[in-house]
This record gives structure tokens, sequence and C-alpha cells, in this order.
């Protein structure tokens, strides 16, 4: 056995395939800053000295409910797709890691995804390494690690539960008898000056700045607790697995290093260390971030209008209790006229489900209330049925839609105020207003064109609404 078990280190490293010399070339010169921390980054982990490496990448097979993990049994890839084919890695997978951290993250009640070829072949997804585990890779491969590799993909989970598979990673570590590295690859904003790959947007360099600063301090809570909005303004994709990472220390001092951060072309490179110290009964944040969530939503619910405790009280009896509420009568005040109804359900922040209809289907609010909150909780296609576990997790908004009136352009619309229809032909898109990071009436529209299946360069019919939404 090791003279030291568990995850003795932790790690960020920037994924871009042009710090590959193969790919780079002569844009190595503009990225020097991290090519060389990357260097210092992976002799420091092979000083460490780990048995096996756990990688999550934010790339690769990932889905919306679950984290992944490779079974493949050995994991290989190379950089064809950047030109450079005959650059490959190959490592051993550790598959008994690989399944001590499966079944210890779904102890914790969360969903794991087991890829091994016939399951690859089923989500038509590979077992490649993608250039996010790559890339580390690359550099690891340089300074003389060759050991054993679990390979993992985040999931599109609330914060708190992705941050919560990192202990679940920790015990199955400790529980093997590993000595183990776990590192996070992603990169920060992808936004950060005009012509970005994913265009500009200010929130770019101050997500880098904030999330920079607070990998320095070790500012877990600060990390955990930031804006959903404002993340997804600035283009990042290294969030997730920067949270996956940071959970494997719950309750430890932390001694954290960045080694570099730039952006010169517009995605931000951030190459950081984590050591763990001594425990440190302050540094438990999950118990005390999931009692704050209870708390928001029980005043939340303490203060919610008749329409949302309609809304609520519907779901809870179709899901727990299997039966469908009926109209209440007499019809509240408001309910009795008849109108278009959005129902929506987030989880911990994130959306849980959304129907809703542009005009009446029912006699009047009430019942339109009682039927979307049933459609929203269960035939949402993007996501699955609520089941009754999840409903003192749920919180609801119900908008109610005005009549909907023609415009001649984007000039008529202002996304704060109006949500818009987008039409041609049978093909229907609507977005609602006041959306999270929907704040230009070009990016509504393109949103509505998309959800319609409508092209950018097709003629269409476009009118807007304004709602009164419920919480």
């Amino acid at each position: 056995m090791p003279d030291q078990v568990g995850i003795v280190m932790g790690a960020l490293s920037p994924h871009p395939p042009l710090l590959v010399p193969e790919i780079g070339r002569e844009n190595l010169g503009r990225v020097e800053k991290t090519t060389s921390a990357m260097k210092e980054w992976a002799q420091k982990i092979v000083e460490a000295g780990p048995e096996t490496v756990i990688l999550i990448s934010p790339h690769g097979p990932v889905f919306r409910d679950a984290v992944a993990i490779n079974f493949a049994p050995e994991l290989a890839g190379d950089f064809g797709d950047f030109g450079a084919g005959g650059v490959s890695l190959a490592f051993e997978n550790d598959l008994p890691l690989a399944r001590a951290v499966k079944e210890a993250v779904e102890s914790e009640g969360l969903m794991v995804a087991e890829l091994d070829g016939r399951a690859a072949r089923d989500y038509g997804v590979g077992t490649e390494l993608d250039h996010g585990a790559l890339v580390p890779l690359y550099f690891l491969s340089r300074a003389g690690y060759h050991g054993p590799l679990v390979s993992m993909t985040m999931g599109f989970l609330p914060p708190l539960e992705l941050y919560s598979i990192g202990p679940a990673i920790r015990r199955a570590v400790e529980e093997a008898g590993r000595k183990a590295v776990l590192v996070a690859s992603g990169d920060l904003s992808h936004r950060l000056i005009p012509g970005a790959p994913a265009g500009y947007n200010p929130s770019g360099r101050e997500f880098d700045a904030k999330m920079v600063e607070m990998l320095e301090t070790g500012d877990v809570e600060g990390i955990l607790t930031m804006d959903e909005a404002f993340t997804e303004k600035a283009g990042e994709c290294g969030y997730r697995p920067i949270l996956m990472m940071l959970g494997a220390f719950e309750g430890r001092k932390v001694a954290s290093r960045v080694l570099s951060y730039e952006g010169p072309f517009g995605v931000g490179y951030g190459v950081v260390l984590i050591e763990p110290g001594p425990a440190d009964e302050s540094r438990r944040f999950l118990d005390r971030l999931q009692a704050r969530q209870e708390s928001d939503i029980h005043q939340a619910r303490a203060g919610e209008s008749p329409y949302v405790a309609l809304a609520r009280q519907t779901v809870e009896a179709y899901v727990g209790e299997g039966h469908r509420l009926r109209p209440p009568s007499p019809v509240p005040p408001g309910m009795e006229k008849q109108a278009g109804v959005f129902v929506s359900l987030k989880k911990h922040g994130q959306l849980r489900g959304c129907i809703g209809t542009i005009g009446p289907t029912e006699p009047n609010v009430a019942a339109e209330i009682i039927r979307n909150a049933i459609h929203a909780a269960t035939e949402d296609p993007r996501f699955d049925p609520v089941e009754p576990e999840e409903l003192g997790d749920l919180v609801y908004s119900v908008d109610v839609l005005s009549e909907p009136e023609p415009i001649k352009g984007l000039e008529d619309l202002d996304p704060a105020r109006y949500g818009v229809i987008v039409r041609k032909g049978y093909r229907t898109g609507l977005l609602l207003p006041a959306l999270e990071g929907i704040d230009t009436p070009e990016k509504q529209v393109a949103i509505a064109r998309r959800k319609a299946g409508i092209d950018p360069g097709e003629e269409v019919e476009l009118q807007r609404f304004e709602v009164i939404r419920y919480k």
C-alpha cells in the first residue's frame, strides 16, 4: 500500500489543442505562458506520485442528468481531428477504481452513465478520449506519467449535485487504497474579446477574474454560488468539472496555486494546482448550502401566489398521489378569464420542465394552469418525468399571456418586456420574456426559430405578447 492514500492533489488544466506543438506551431509563441505553466503543472503531478489519475472532461459524451465514466479496457485517442493524427495517447483503464467511483456516486442518489463498447453504441457515442482529456494527458505523458487512468465527463447537473460527486470520488479512492490525482479539464470564458469563438460578452472577463481569484484563495463557497445567468453569459466550459474536482476536498483546508492565466485568443486558460491540508469543519459547504436551499424553497412557498400554489398542488397531487386536481370552485378572482398559460418548474435553479399554451384551451385560467402544470412535469420532451422524491425541491412560476399582436420586425421587440412568437407555415416557436441570458431581440428570435426548426434565412411572421408572471 502506498505511503499516502486518497486524492493527494487537484488540478485544473485548459485544453486548447494548439498547446500541442504538432498542432500549435506558429501560435505557440502566443501561449508560451500557458505552455510553460502546463509543463510545471505536469511535473508537479508526477512528483506527487499518483498511482492513478482521474480526469473529468467537459467534452466527449455529456448528459443532462448524469455524469459518464468510460469503461473501455484501454483509454486511447489521437489528435486526428486537429491535423495531427500521429500524436496519440493510450492508458490502461483503472477499471476497479472506475467501478468503485460509479458505485460511490450512485450511492449519493446521482446517475452515472457507464460507457463500455455496447453502451456507447446504444448512446450513439464513442469511447475514444476527447481533446478535453487528451491535452492535459499529453503534458502528463511528456512529464513521465504512464500509469492507469479513470476517464469521466461532467453532467449538466445543478452545482451542489456536481460538487457532491467530489466527496464520492474521494471516498472511492480511499476505500480502494489508491493514491490519486484528480484533474478537472476546462477552459474558462470563451467570450473575452470581439471575435472570440463564442462571441464577445463583457461578463467573460469578469467571470475569469472572479474564478481565478476564488481558486487562488480557496473560496469554494463563492464558486458554488455563482449566478447561473452570469456563468451562461461568460460562455465557459470548465465550471462544472471544477465543481466536481473541488468537492473532493470538502471539509479540508486547501493550498491553491494559480500557475498562470491568459486569454490571447479570446478564451481563458487557467492552470491551477490544489493540495489538500488537514480537516477543517468550517469548510464543510454541502450541508450549509443545502440547508440554505431548503430555506429558500420554504420562503418561496410561504409567499407564493394563488396561481403558483395551484400549479404546485396540481403537480404534487398528480406525481405524488396519482390523481388530477379539479379546478377550484369557485374559481379564484383573476382566474375566471381565458388565456394562454405557461407553467415552469425549476430544481436547484435549473429548468426542470416548461410547457404552455399560446392561447386558451380550457374554460378558464385555473383549468389552464392545471393542464399545463401536469404537462410541464410529465411531458416536456427535454426532461424525464418528475419523480415523487423531487417534489420537495421544485420551485414554480406561472406566466399568463396577453393576446399576441403582429409586429413588423426586431425593432418592435424588447426581450425584457415582450415574448415572441415566430411562425413559418405550420412551424411555430415561442419564447417567453425576461429569460436569463436572453438580452437582445436578435437572440430571442434566433432561439425561437431553432425551437420551431426554422432556418435563419427563412422569412417568418412575428408576433409579440406580454405576460403577468406569478411566483
